[in-house]
């Protein structure tokens, strides 16, 4: 894991660190890297079926290095601050692969919103340049907007909703539960959010996002995270419930009202 006093400042150190993500890219560029890894030799030289799954193996890995280019692409824009045309999409990242561009965009900006906490917004319907916009209004990235770091937000949007589906407040041990199965864990260097605990219960809490406090009447000790003052001043249970919805594509019954 890259520490976060060593975040890339080339193209080129940021695609060490795109690439270094682990199972936080493959959850959310999709399953298929997997099976874009898998090596070809593994798969038997013999009927037209299989050959039907070697082209559909290489399409999901050229639709996966394309998705990791663009996505090396837009944190540049973000970090340097620059409005993204789709004209340079195209022209300078996906050149000979521009029939591929809808996918591609929807992959790259899909794990720019779970991973990063970043919406792309198109603010010129005509010409298509787009901006990146903090997703639901939290201002967190902008705060750490130092060109050097990376926007650490995704981090921060998924212990919120984890404490929502909880019912308002999540036992530590939960949250690292579910943040170990993302490849995150306390006291380990993350290529993104560094040392996530330190943010957890000590950055973020802070800065007014999360309250992280000792369970009543616990021995031994035993924490729990809550919603924090900034975050309801900055956005609300109701819009995060409607994010989580969009994002897993289930119906309303799925979430508490």
């Amino acid at each position: 894991m890259v520490p976060t006093n060593e975040l890339c400042t080339s193209e080129e150190d940021l695609q060490g660190q795109i690439q270094a993500q682990g199972p936080v890219e493959v959850q959310l560029l999709g399953a298929e890297a997997e099976d874009a890894s898998t090596p070809l030799a593994s798969f038997p030289p013999v009927s037209s079926s299989s050959a039907a799954v070697v082209v559909e193996i290489l399409f999901k890995q050229a639709l996966y290095v394309m998705t990791t280019e663009l996505l090396e692409f837009l944190l540049l824009k973000y970090r340097t601050k620059e409005p993204v045309f789709q004209a340079e999409m195209l022209n300078s990242v996906l050149r000979d692969n521009q029939a591929n561009f809808p996918v591609v965009f929807r992959k790259a900006t899909q794990c720019l919103q779970l991973v990063f906490g970043l919406d792309v917004k198109e603010v010129d319907h005509r010409e298509h340049i787009y901006v990146m916009v903090p997703t639901l209004g939290l201002t967190l990235n902008e705060m750490q907007r130092d060109g050097q770091s990376m926007p650490k937000a995704g981090l921060l949007l998924t212990a919120l909703s984890k404490i929502v589906l909880a019912g308002g407040r999540i036992r530590e041990e939960k949250i690292w539960g579910v943040l170990s199965r993302m490849g995150i864990f306390a006291g380990i260097e993350h290529c993104i959010y560094g040392e996530p605990k330190e943010l957890l219960t000590q950055v973020w809490v802070q800065a007014g996002y999360l309250q992280y406090r000792q369970v009543p009447y616990s021995h031994p000790a035993r924490y729990e995270f809550l919603w924090g003052p900034r975050a309801y001043a900055e956005t609300s249970k109701q819009q995060v419930k409607d994010y989580l919805r969009r994002v897993n594509r289930r119906g309303p019954r799925f979430f508490p009202p």
